[in-house]
């Protein structure tokens, strides 16, 4: 067990021999913190925060009360295998939050980028790839082996079917099921989640060119209404556009996937 002295603890609060308490850290009264944990710079635990299995939490991220960060996936197959929860720094993290860590089927790893909000209840399931500034809104459940990219936002209620992949800047409207991947900078609303349209506020408020955002409004054009199937248009499309943000689209088509994709309507 390595406690700097420079840490808070209070004394209900278990720190297992072997854990890692960084300096600046705060762990409240009956947090329990296991022994394969780091505790980076700066984290602080609310009260009754669960934290366990080979985990890290990067510097500056905060767990609110009664979350579960660590714990074995929720998969069958998994035989107790070492395996890993990354999390990045300067998160937000509500309560009742649960993350899992990998199976060795899905590369042993559940990685969380930095600066993200996940709202209280929320699920990240084993071999989740979670982006930077990503929210998770409350009681959204990310299914195991999803890959969630960059600034992306995943409204309320929400459910996100294990495999899907979401592109960078897309929005997902509350009370959504999402079975298929989503294109980046994509809109998507509806109980069974329909493509519908581009997440113009989001792209505003990051400050993105008119010229791209006029680009990305033709480009999505093209990919509804143009002719032959999904990814031949979107070959086509790369092949016929210089905007860097309609490339990132493309190759967000092009790339491999075990899903198909939620398409314009």
């Amino acid at each position: 067990m390595a406690i700097s002295a420079k840490a808070e603890v209070h004394a209900s609060a278990v720190i297992e021999d072997g854990a890692v308490v960084s300096d600046g850290c705060v762990v409240g009264p009956f947090c329990v913190v296991g022994p394969k944990v780091v505790l980076q710079s700066g984290v602080e635990l609310k009260s009754h925060v669960v934290v366990t299995g080979d985990t890290e939490i990067g510097a500056n991220t905060v767990v609110f009360s009664f979350s579960v960060i660590g714990e074995v996936p929720q998969d069958l197959k998994f035989g107790g295998e070492d395996t890993k929860l990354l999390i990045g720094e300067r998160n937000r993290i509500r309560e009742h939050v649960t993350m899992n860590s990998g199976t060795e089927g899905g590369g042993g790893v559940t990685r969380v980028g930095n600066d993200g909000l996940f709202m209280a209840g929320c699920h990240i399931a084993h071999d989740a790839q979670i982006g930077n500034n990503v929210i998770v809104v409350n009681s959204a459940a990310v299914a195991g082996h999803c890959i969630i990219e960059d600034d992306v936002i995943i409204g309320g209620l929400c459910g996100i079917h294990q495999w899907v992949r979401i592109g960078r800047g897309a929005i997902i409207g509350a009370v959504s099921m999402v079975t298929n991947d989503v294109i980046p900078y994509g809109l998507v609303q509806g109980p069974r989640g329909e493509l519908d349209g581009l997440n113009l506020v989001g792209l505003k408020r990051r400050g993105v060119a008119r010229s791209d955002i006029t680009a990305l409004r033709a480009a999505f054009q093209m990919l509804a209404q143009g002719e032959g199937a999904f990814q031949a248009r979107a070959k086509r499309l790369g092949e016929e556009t210089d905007s860097a943000y309609v490339q990132e689209m493309v190759a967000f088509i092009m790339g491999d996937s075990d899903r198909s994709f939620l398409t314009p309507r």
